[in-house]
């Protein structure tokens, strides 16, 4: 029973998220259309989202959930503890770096990933913006190792919600900020 609840708690927040991931863009579009910055965001917004699939929803959460669970289980909680500050600590040094270089590194990533956008005027944009959105790949990273130590301890609505919310914070963004700037 207890694996019936958790499972329809995380579908019934997975299905809410793809509602709000949809009025997400839905909003977006309606503020931006169809333009070069609309372009431009775009690149600036999947360049820390590629990357948060590999270090977030990659191969670190696939090996760090297990590892994780084996150690509760064989070590108990204060081992646990010790090694969630362990990969807690090597992991923020590698983010913290990886935003650096990603920073520093945004024009260089723009025209690899978005070359046309020289042409149509919103490379610029699309620089500013990747900077400005970087630390993305940061936070949210440090998220999935939060999520993965909240479904160790069996812990799976706050995980579950949590693309939720940040889609409900982009709404709110395009719905009370874009008119404003």
């Amino acid at each position: 029973m207890n694996l019936l609840r958790a499972a329809s708690t995380v579908s019934l927040l997975t299905l809410a998220s793809r509602i709000t991931g949809l009025v997400r863009e839905q909003m977006i579009a309606a503020a931006f259309g169809a333009s070069v910055m609309t372009d431009a965001f775009n690149v600036a917004f999947r360049i820390p989202n590629l990357l948060r699939r590999l270090f977030a929803e990659g191969a670190f959460s696939q090996a760090f959930v297990p590892l994780l669970a084996q150690s509760r289980a064989e070590g108990g909680d204060a081992v646990t503890h010790a090694l969630i500050d362990a990969v807690a600590t090597v992991l923020l040094w590698a983010l913290l770096a990886t935003c650096v270089l990603g920073v520093v590194g945004a024009p260089l990533l723009v025209w690899l990933m978005a070359q046309g956008l020289q042409k149509s005027g919103g490379f610029d944009a699309a620089v500013v913006m990747t900077r400005l959105m970087f630390p993305y790949i940061g936070f949210m990273s440090l998220v999935a190792l939060s999520a993965g130590i909240l479904n160790t301890w069996r812990r799976f609505a706050i995980p579950a919600v949590t693309p939720v919310l940040l889609n409900l914070a982009v709404i709110l963004a395009a719905w009370w900020l874009v008119p404003r700037f």
